[in-house]
């Protein structure tokens, strides 16, 4: 709708995750670099936890575009299955064959042969599993079954987890402890910092412009400022904010995006309203951002 009235070829503030958009930022970053580092030195089990709306799916999304020229890599974005299904669908990720019904000895065989084979040409394996605070804990047993596959010098399989906070709560119960003892490196994605907000909206208008003379300064100043406050920091929200101020100064006619296009957008955002009930975000966005920047002012006076 507002795509040639400020010169984009695309929507810059889509919720869909896309490499093409991925912006680097400190704790985003950290954790790639931490996850390609353990993955070249051949650690077999990985763990990222994010908070809800962080970018776990995108950095997933970026790690695999970056291993592939240079492993074997699948991906399992709904891991809530059963253990014999959760075995298939990586098998099928792995480009293999299943009969049904599938037999969990079967396809175990059909996977193990598959790795070795991979092992033997000289290629890594991995597996990255999204939503992983999903897996049944029955069906996290097969995986800690699949850990078990390795060379006298190498593993056979790299597998990482990504998930919300939930996923370390599931980690820590007794039955599955061989499976946490396992995990070498752990990551946290939490939200941007405040002072990083202005860039990712730039970045993000960077990507979708349609030609060099795309206004990249369409947000002011203040419009950033209120912009990270409301949504502390969390990308996912600061995309739907941000998508909601150009569709109000497009509405308006204008070319610039101001802090009260910023507090409309807010009011209109039930999940950003200071004290939440029932489908609100999980934590107070205030509060964070209070304690991140050692402010005192109250929600109302930032939003006046």
């Amino acid at each position: 709708m507002y795509l040639g009235h400020f010169a984009l070829r695309e929507a810059p503030f889509s919720i869909t995750p896309d490499t093409d958009f991925y912006f680097a930022h400190d704790g985003a970053q950290a954790a790639l670099n931490t996850l390609l580092v353990a993955l070249r030195s051949g650690e077999g089990f990985l763990k990222v936890v994010g908070e809800l709306g962080c970018g776990k799916t995108v950095l997933c999304r970026q790690l695999l575009k970056t291993l592939h020229s240079e492993c074997v890599t699948a991906y399992i974005p709904n891991p809530d299955m059963g253990p014999d299904d959760l075995l298939c669908a990586l098998a099928i990720e792995l480009g293999l064959e299943v009969e049904l019904p599938p037999h969990r000895h079967t396809v175990m065989t059909l996977i193990s042969n598959c790795l070795l084979t991979h092992a033997t040409a000289g290629r890594r394996v991995v597996v990255c599993i999204d939503e992983a605070q999903a897996i049944p804990v029955r069906s996290l047993e097969s995986l800690r079954l699949l850990s078990n596959l390795e060379t006298e010098k190498r593993k056979l399989i790299q597998l990482v987890l990504l998930g919300q906070p939930d996923l370390d709560t599931k980690l820590a119960r007794p039955e599955i402890r061989q499976l946490l003892q396992r995990i070498t490196f752990s990551e946290y994605l939490g939200p941007m910092a405040r002072a990083s907000v202005g860039e990712y909206v730039r970045h993000r208008l960077a990507r979708a412009a349609a030609n060099e003379h795309t206004d990249l300064e369409v947000f002011t100043p203040e419009a950033i400022d209120r912009l990270a406050v409301a949504t502390a920091g969390v990308p996912r929200l600061i995309n739907v904010i941000a998508h909601k101020c150009l569709l109000l100064a497009y509405g308006q006619g204008v070319h610039r995006v101001s802090a009260a296009h910023v507090k409309l957008a807010v009011g209109d955002t039930p999940g950003l309203r200071p004290f939440p009930t029932g489908g609100g975000l999980w934590w107070n966005p205030w509060t964070w951002w209070k304690q991140q920047s050692g402010a005192t002012r109250t929600a109302g006076e930032v939003l006046e």
